[in-house]
């Protein structure tokens, strides 16, 4: 007989909450969730209005994709190249890549965006709450949505991992419950994909298996080993693993390792309980917050610091022995402290170099925190008269309207960096970190003085701060003094020597000194630091520019293409060299890759401009200039360049025109009314052209060049005297300047002050000791004091170096025949 099969068990049945809740007293119906849908939605677009007109902040730049990302080989990278983007979250860095195709960088549509995926997380909190039945679920969800603790995670672009990685969790959840319900094979296969997708957002969701099994607990009582554990076993798997590359890339990358995060067992237990209370703390009185709070001074040996940890375990201790009573108070507390785990301490993350606690670590943590809250107040109010349940909920409603109100008032302290850090000064005086963002900040405007000042308050804080000492040297650069820089950098990389931006910094000082064997060893350095930092190959190139070695120069900017191959700089800079290597072929194509990487950067245009027109290819070097400026009208250098390329070309009036808007786009630009001069000059309009060469020496006082051409000007009109004094500033601002010599000397032959000239003939050959015309001139002024001899050697010497000019050889002659040479 055959053996009958066991029936296939049925699905599970939906279990009910320990504690059901009692149906409502009142016979009107609740309203539809579509209502609840709509009014959450609009409630968070109003509190967070001010973002919308945010601009970016501290951390962004690391966040929202770099230009050479933003090619599909980019996207590539994004996946596949851990150090490619600050963290290894691929799917937030792909979001952000989406995004930049979509509005650039606009922040706007970053902060909607952000906005959106909080209010989407909400929603999705909601139905959450409701399929599991728990009392208040339209508060809690509604608390969640607008408490002000939250802002930090909404508000700053770079927190959107934190709104897109929960909304992804939730949905996984919500995905997850509907298996537990059905045990269909599709439901767990989404569920898995979604929590898949969210650790690749941000790792924090590891937690999401260990939250299921406390809702697994809470609703039934038991957690069943085959039922409820064995079908998480992946999910374990997955976030374990995610979690250890996220730990591994915060070391390696980030920076999450040193003395700073030397840290006991003891101490990580203390920061744990502590940040415990802190955190519930901020949930119930959200007042002060603040971007960076103070880094606690955690120490094993204090007793008092045990309490933090103690008290946490009483209370579970006590909610444990309540959970016959009522499983709800247990399960929440578990809820907010496992979603809470990878912030309290246990692992390195690099925010912990300046607090151990920050807002945006919480948010997952507050949905479990205020629902739960939300429940016990409604599962209390159910008990109250109907005219106290009215009072209550109108107290709820109150209570959720100071929280908008809070939540858009510090929405409003993340407009800027200035903003930001003033406020998180004013909150937390003594947060060196702050003091440093906002030197940054001040730099970023332009303003070195009130940077450097923000720098040294940020060392008088932390002395030890290599990241300050650096940036103090950037704003000393700044302000021109080069060798007080170099002494803040050397400072800086004694604290921290293997620091690759600030060796470039280093570099960058000692090239702009001259000093370009120096310089390399300091890009060299950083390259070996940071191999696949292409920016270092750039910066050891162009030290060997500066030496003139331009086959090693080539050398390093393919290696930065190598790395780099979509960076249109790169290309850039390689057309140059290869250019100025003689070959021609090559740096035309480099500059044409350039354009067609980055059709929209006017200096590639500019770099293929200059090939053109070495080639001959004038027509076309101009329409490169002219597509330079329509993309950046402001672009001064790019009206001067195709001012220059015009009247080389002879057609002086339009390069009048470009030298006039150069000098409205930069109009303290020596070099373009110094142009602007010379355009005039050929036109015959000397008066003009010495107005502009006063305007050019009124931005660049000690330029000798500018002199000198400003004396030629004088001398043409007559004015001999103010062609004398502008030729005499030229000579005492450069003493080896040749061509001032000679023409001061010219000057003086003409005014018959024959010895005065002879000494600054003497001076023009000291400085260039082959130049014939000195040396025939000086003849001349020795023969009219005289000295025919003297004369006659010069006239000789002039032949000699210069055997097809003529005057050396006819001077002589008429040395010889004793007249007066001319």
């Amino acid at each position: 007989m055959a053996r009958r099969k066991p029936a296939r068990p049925a699905a599970r049945p939906a279990d009910a909450p320990a504690s059901p809740p009692p149906p409502p007293a009142a016979s009107r119906p609740p309203l539809p969730a579509a209502f609840w849908g709509l009014l959450l939605v609009a409630a968070i677009a109003a509190a967070y209005w001010p973002a919308y007109s945010a601009g970016f902040i501290w951390d962004d730049d690391g966040h929202v994709t770099r230009r050479a990302l933003l090619s599909l080989h980019g996207l590539a990278q994004i996946w596949a190249q851990p150090g490619a983007t600050q963290q290894y979250y691929p799917l937030l860095h792909t979001a952000f890549w989406v995004e930049h195709h979509l509005w650039g960088s606009a922040p706007m549509g970053y902060h909607i965006a952000n906005v959106t995926l909080h209010a989407v997380t909400a929603l999705l909190l909601l139905a959450l709450l409701r399929r599991l039945q728990v009392p208040g679920a339209v508060f809690g969800a509604f608390a969640f949505a607008l408490h002000p603790v939250c802002v930090q995670s909404v508000a700053w672009v770079s927190e959107e991992k934190n709104t897109l990685s929960a909304a992804l969790c939730l949905c996984s959840a919500l995905a997850y419950l509907s298996f537990d319900r059905s045990r269909r094979r599709a439901a767990y296969a989404a569920a898995l994909a979604l929590f898949t997708a969210a650790l690749a957002a941000k790792t924090v969701t590891a937690v999401l298996p260990a939250a299921l099994l406390v809702i697994f607990w809470w609703r039934r009582g038991r957690i069943g080993l085959r039922s409820d554990f064995a079908p998480l076993v992946p999910f374990f798997a997955l976030g374990a693993g995610a979690g250890a590359v996220t730990a591994w890339v915060e070391a390696a990358y980030i920076g999450a390792k040193g003395a700073a995060f030397a840290l006991g067992p003891a101490d990580r237990v203390l920061i744990a309980g502590r940040a415990l209370w802190f955190y519930i703390g901020k949930l119930l009185w959200p007042s002060p917050l603040m971007f960076m709070y103070p880094r606690w001074d955690v120490q094993a040996g204090a007793a008092w610091q045990y309490a933090f940890p103690a008290a946490a375990l009483a209370v579970l201790a006590v909610l444990f022995a309540l959970r016959r009573r009522s499983r709800g108070p247990l399960a929440a507390a578990l809820l907010f402290a496992g979603l809470l785990f990878p912030a309290l301490g246990f692992v390195n993350v690099y925010p912990f170099l300046y607090s151990f606690v920050a807002d945006h670590f919480q948010y997952l943590a507050a949905m479990a925190a205020l629902s739960g809250i939300a429940a016990g107040v409604a599962c209390a109010a159910r008990r109250l008269p109907r005219y106290a349940r009215i009072a209550a909920g109108a107290g709820g409603v109150a209570i959720l309207a100071l929280m908008g109100f809070l939540t858009s008032a510090e929405s409003a302290t993340y407009v800027s960096n200035p903003v930001l850090w003033k406020t998180t000064i004013a909150r937390n005086p003594g947060c060196w970190m702050a003091y440093q963002n906002l030197g940054r900040a001040y730099l970023d405007e332009g303003r070195p003085g009130p940077a450097a000042d923000q720098f040294r308050k940020a060392l008088g804080i932390n002395p030890d701060d290599a990241e300050a000492m650096n940036e103090l040297g950037v704003a000393t650069m700044a302000q021109g003094q080069a060798d007080a820089a170099i002494g803040l950098y050397d400072r800086a990389l004694e604290i921290r020597p293997n620091d690759a931006e600030t060796q470039v910094n280093l570099g960058m000082a000692l090239l702009q000194k001259r000093e370009p064997e120096k310089a390399a060893a300091h890009f060299q350095h950083a390259a070996q630091l940071e191999p696949r930092n292409a920016a270092a190959r750039m910066d050891l190139a162009l030290a060997y520019s500066q030496e003139r070695d331009w086959n090693d120069a080539v050398i390093e900017l393919r290696r930065a293409v190598e790395i780099d191959p979509d960076s249109a700089e790169a290309r850039m800079r390689l057309g140059a060299a290869l250019d100025r290597a003689g070959r021609k072929d090559e740096a035309m194509e480099e500059d044409r890759r350039a354009v067609a990487l980055d059709e929209s950067l006017p200096e590639a245009h500019v770099a293929l401009a200059f090939m053109f027109l070495r080639s001959g290819r004038r027509d076309d070097a101009f329409a490169e200039f002219r597509r330079a400026i329509e993309l950046r009208p402001s672009y001064s250098e790019a009206h001067f360049d195709l001012a220059n390329a015009l009247l080389d070309a002879g057609r002086g009036s339009e390069a009048e025109e470009e030298f006039r808007k150069a000098i409205e786009t930069a109009p303290d630009s020596a070099d373009a009314h110094e142009g602007l001069a010379e355009a005039l000059v050929r036109d015959g309009r000397l008066d003009e052209a010495a107005k502009e060469l006063g305007q050019a020496i009124k931005a660049e006082p000690a330029s000798a060049e500018m002199h000198n051409e400003l004396g030629a000007v004088l001398a043409r009109q007559g004015n001999t005297s103010g062609a004398e004094a502008e030729y005499r500033k030229a000579v005492a601002f450069s003493p080896g300047f040749p061509t001032a010599h000679i023409n001061l000397a010219n000057l003086l032959l003409q005014s018959g002050r024959a010895s005065d000239a002879a000494g600054q003939y003497k001076a023009a050959l000291s400085a260039d000791p082959q130049n014939a015309h000195a040396r025939n001139n000086l003849g001349i002024a020795l023969a009219r004091l005289g000295r025919t001899q003297e004369a006659a050697e010069q006239f000789k010497m002039a032949e000699e170096e210069d055997p097809s000019y003529a005057d050396p050889k006819r001077n002589l002659a008429i040395i010889l025949g004793q007249a007066a040479p001319r």
